[in-house]
């Protein structure tokens, strides 16, 4: 399949769009003016149930829906539209929006660059003291955008909301000085839509002797679900295969991260095909997917995804919680429900299919997971213990929210039993200061 792309620009030449009512089409350009679009002609033609369409999820995991904007911004945009004013001017108000959604969200840009020789480090992010993100200057694409994505100001042209770094010598000196770093999460954007040969750049440094404390190269990606045709017959697919095989040999481990949202998103050939390519190469696929209102906030649809991951050899991840960031108000689940959904589920599948970790949150701290509903001393409580955290010493220790059936996120809650804070909240605000950080109970 040749690759055909379909952003707000031409979206309407795609031929399913006919089956799209004007006002469908309408809302879609008025939202997709604030939040990136972008569509390719294997997920309209392979993924999407048009039959379905609106509720179909697919569609509304790839196409922007109306509610995504409060109904005083979509009323502020669509007034613009309507009176035909200029792209300018709804740049402008777009750009308005975008910066009170929290476009960064969990300090990313604030707290998570590290300085190496008296600079900022672009680009990369070390916030968990044994892993590192690298975000690749020429992988801030994707073959096509989530709705969802937390990562969504990468595509809105807005240079200082960006996170990028070029392939360069910093890099490698900074990992080498700090031996604790055994891990590299390259990620994006999708760093799959890179050429093999740009890929390279990035990689190479890592399989080098003088970064031998670099255990394993993690790659993000969503390419599996969206354009499984990079494992097959794009051009340097091969290419790509082989940088695989050539980091397995060198004797690290890679970790293929994969993003699944939902069963059908591994119902075709072509994406059963790419994965056992991707294994036949060396590399391991973990799983991972936000619990998405109007997607999959059902636990049947999370027991079948995880099965059918299993099946095929991949191993099931993450269930996160959707980022305070975006539409977060359109797709969020509150926690509770939440952490119901993840129970059902678990309780559904066999133990092949319990290595998933959830609901998290990953948030200022750390990666918060709601561990239950719990009765303590005749109170009703939410119960929380952190996976990751910005000290180590946080990690697995259980603390515990007043109930709340409505909070979608961490600074939603109230510490319970009458504290003043968390057990990490004095620590956190050392650690952030000086600087503006994110809390619920100021």
């Amino acid at each position: 399949m040749q690759y055909k792309a379909y952003t707000i620009a031409n979206f309407r030449n795609l031929p399913q769009a006919s089956s799209l009512s004007e006002e469908q089409l309408r809302d879609i350009e008025i939202v997709g003016s604030v939040f990136p679009f972008r569509v390719n002609n294997y997920v309209a033609d392979r993924l999407i149930d048009w039959s379905r369409v609106p509720e179909d999820p697919m569609f509304i995991a790839t196409f922007p829906q109306k509610e995504m904007l409060v109904p005083k911004d979509y009323r502020a945009m669509a007034q613009l539209f309507q009176t035909g004013a200029d792209r300018d001017a709804i740049h402008n108000a777009a750009n308005q929006i975008r910066l009170r959604l929290n476009p960064h969200p969990a300090g990313q840009q604030e707290y998570n660059t590290p300085i190496f020789e008296g600079k900022h480090l672009n680009g990369v992010q070390h916030k968990y003291r044994q892993t590192i993100l690298l975000f690749p200057q020429h992988g801030q694409n994707c073959h096509a955008f989530c709705t969802f994505c937390f990562r969504w100001p990468q595509f809105t042209g807005l240079e200082e909301l960006k996170i990028a770094s070029s392939a360069n010598h910093d890099i490698s000196a900074y990992i080498a000085k700090h031996p604790e770093i055994t891990d590299v999460l390259i990620t994006g954007g999708d760093p799959l839509i890179m050429k093999t040969r740009m890929l390279e750049k990035y990689i190479e440094p890592l399989l080098s002797p003088e970064l031998s404390n670099i255990r394993a190269i993690r790659i993000g990606t969503r390419t599996l679900t969206y354009w499984p045709y990079r494992f097959l017959t794009d051009d340097d697919s091969g290419e790509l295969l082989k940088l695989f095989q050539r980091i397995r040999k060198s004797g690290k481990h890679l970790a293929f991260m994969a993003q699944f949202n939902h069963p059908v998103e591994l119902e075709t050939d072509e994406v059963r095909e790419a994965i056992a390519k991707i294994q036949d190469a060396g590399a391991i696929i973990r799983t991972q997917s936000p619990l998405l209102r109007h997607i999959n906030a059902d636990p049947h649809i999370w027991a079948e995804m995880w099965q059918k991951q299993v099946s095929l050899n991949c191993i099931p991840y993450y269930m996160f919680i959707a980022r305070n960031t975006g539409a977060q108000h359109y797709f969020s689940v509150p926690l509770v429900e939440a952490w119901q959904i993840y129970k059902q589920a678990y309780q559904s599948v066999s133990g092949l299919c319990r290595t998933v970790r959830g609901p998290s949150m990953s948030c200022l701290p750390g990666k918060i997971q709601v561990t239950g509903v719990h009765d303590v001393c005749g109170e009703k409580v939410i119960g929380l213990q952190m996976l990751q955290g910005r000290n180590p010493d946080w990690v697995r220790r259980p603390f515990f929210a007043e109930y709340d059936g409505n909070a979608t996120w961490y600074t939603d809650l109230k510490p319970a039993f009458g504290e003043k804070g968390f057990f990490f909240t004095e620590e956190l605000e050392q650690i952030l200061d000086p600087g503006e950080f994110e809390t619920g109970f100021e």
